[in-house]
């Protein structure tokens, strides 16, 4: 709204000093993400202390682990706090009618409706299993499907691709080096020289024309399938106290590098990459949740005073995959999320293993040689002995060390 002011006041010849700062991304980002920051450290206690006074205590089932049952009663729909946090920035500081802070917006409103409605159905209804698993897939089907669509369809999510022979020219001529806008459903294949993949190859049987009128019958389907999978990874991964707040924040930092790399045409040419129009905008969203996830991170860390419940966790994944998508690294995602996909996995496989070996050997034989001795994976070290917050940290630090490797790519082609 500020930057619609601006524009305003100075299309009716009103100077106010500093107000032209407004027109920089990086000085909207940086606000963005100070005020995001204050948002989630200042009224985030409050809202912990609202939350409490509810009884919107967590329900802490006894599976066994240390220091589990002191848990009990600490409130959780703490994703209460990241959505406020991240959204009144964004309303203040980007320009709203752009179509991927739209798509990022309704993102963050559909994921947290999906998990606010579960976390209350567990906490004002009483309802232990909390909203249905179909439902939820449901929910994250709809959003993946209004993704894909508005991806495919809409006409200013365009991308500009460099040419081959490109050549080096003056800073200001830069746009010479990239062909004209084209509506692709192309993306980014990581490790790769020639790194740029159409989906429309997918449909080989067809010729160049007619596979890329009909791209969106594997492109949306894949969108969806994303949107499902990260969603539920990051939801998984909500388990121990800081684990699913910190290992996102880690991820949303090297999506922000992405995001302002990849709307930059300068910084485009430079790292020979594409560039996608209307993208710069999408860094102050991007920085804005950084910072409110960090601030709910403060009272989230052990012993946490917080839990983000399924209201932030649903959220989290929902955005950061949505992210991914928009900027046309979705094949990096089982790289970049890989602490998401360790967990996903870890529970895949005690299920089949567990499955496998009581049909093979029977039940008592199964239950008492588990995979592993809980899922998902963070369970396991916990009953391996190992304290939740070195748990944590050591798997920030990996997710620090899979966020680098991504960055890498950018010059490994």
């Amino acid at each position: 709204m500020l930057y619609y002011l601006y524009e305003y006041l100075t299309a009716h010849g009103i100077h106010i000093p500093g107000l032209g700062m407004l027109k920089y991304i990086s000085f909207r980002a940086g606000m963005a993400v100070l005020l995001s920051l204050t948002i989630a450290l200042v009224y985030g206690k409050r809202i912990i202390n609202y939350l409490r006074a509810k009884q919107m205590g967590e329900l802490v089932r006894d599976l066994g682990l240390d220091g589990q049952k002191q848990k009990e009663g600490t409130p959780t729909m703490g994703g209460l706090i990241i959505i406020l946090a991240t959204l009144i920035p964004v309303l203040l500081f980007t320009r709203i009618t752009n179509i991927y802070i739209v798509l990022l917006i309704v993102t963050v409103i559909w994921m947290g409706a999906i998990g606010f409605l579960d976390d209350y159905l567990k906490k004002v209804k009483k309802n232990k299993d909390g909203l249905s698993g179909k439902f939820k897939i449901v929910g994250q089907v709809g959003l993946g499907l209004i993704v894909g669509v508005t991806m495919y369809f809409h006409p200013d999510i365009t991308v500009k691709r460099k040419y081959a022979d490109a050549k080096v020219v003056n800073r200001n001529n830069v746009e010479q080096n990239f062909m004209p806008t084209e509506k692709i459903t192309v993306s980014t294949v990581p490790f790769a020289k020639n790194n740029e993949f159409d989906y429309s190859g997918m449909l080989f049987w067809m010729n160049d024309k007619d596979a890329h009128e009909w791209a969106w019958i594997v492109f949306i389907p894949i969108v969806i399938f994303i949107v499902t999978a990260v969603s539920n990874g990051a939801n998984i991964t909500d388990g121990i106290d800081g684990l699913a707040a910190g290992t996102s924040t880690v991820i949303l930092m090297a999506l922000a590098f992405f995001t302002y790399v990849s709307g930059n045409i300068i910084f485009a040419d430079y790292l020979n990459i594409m560039f996608l129009p209307n993208m710069g905008e999408t860094t102050i969203f991007v920085v804005a949740m950084v910072g409110a996830v960090i601030g709910f991170f403060w009272y989230n860390t052990y012993p946490a005073q917080v839990f983000m419940g399924d209201t932030g966790s649903l959220m989290l994944g929902g955005v950061i995959a949505v992210l991914a998508i928009i900027l046309r690294k979705e094949l990096m995602i089982p790289v970049l999320c890989g602490i998401f996909l360790i967990e996903n996995i870890s529970v895949m496989l005690q299920v089949v293993v567990f499955k496998y070996r009581k049909r093979k050997y029977g039940l008592e034989y199964a239950q008492n040689n588990r995979f592993f001795k809980m899922s998902p994976l963070h369970h396991h070290y916990q009953k391996e002995g190992f304290h939740e917050s070195k748990i944590v940290n050591r798997m920030i630090i990996i997710g620090v060390m899979l966020a680098i490797v991504c960055l890498i790519t950018l010059k490994m082609r």
